[in-house]
């Protein structure tokens, strides 16, 4: 399976915040995810928003599957990211009703576009 894979302007953060806590009004942004489970609070959301005192990972950017995903598909998150465990890229997946959006860090932007293209994947801003 070849994809095509769109490139979110933004940098984004990966955050942990208390499960009792609400969903912090800072949580906005083009693409936002919000997790609850019995120990945790996760939020996926552009940089700019997140305040300093909240549990963080920085430094992430992150690629859309462009196409809308039909639900029947199979090996999808396996394709792609089995082609950057391939190059030791780690990456942070979020899947939604339409599509796949891949977490990596920045600094592994560069090598992951090569890999995913010399793959036959193709990547855009």
């Amino acid at each position: 399976m070849i994809f095509n894979l769109k490139l979110l302007p933004d940098n984004y953060v990966i955050c942990r915040i208390d499960p009792n806590k609400s969903i912090p009004e800072w949580v906005r942004g083009e693409f936002v995810s919000v997790t609850r489970t019995g120990d945790e609070l996760s939020i996926v959301c552009p940089g700019r928003n997140v305040p300093d005192n909240v549990q963080s990972e920085v430094g992430w950017r992150c690629l859309r599957v462009a196409e809308k995903l039909d639900f029947s598909l199979v090996g999808v998150i396996a394709e792609i990211t089995g082609t950057l465990a391939d190059a030791d890229i780690s990456t942070f997946v979020v899947s939604t009703f339409d599509t796949d959006y891949l977490l990596l860090r920045e600094l592994d932007l560069d090598c992951a576009t090569a890999a995913l293209v010399q793959a036959g994947h193709s990547v855009s801003n």
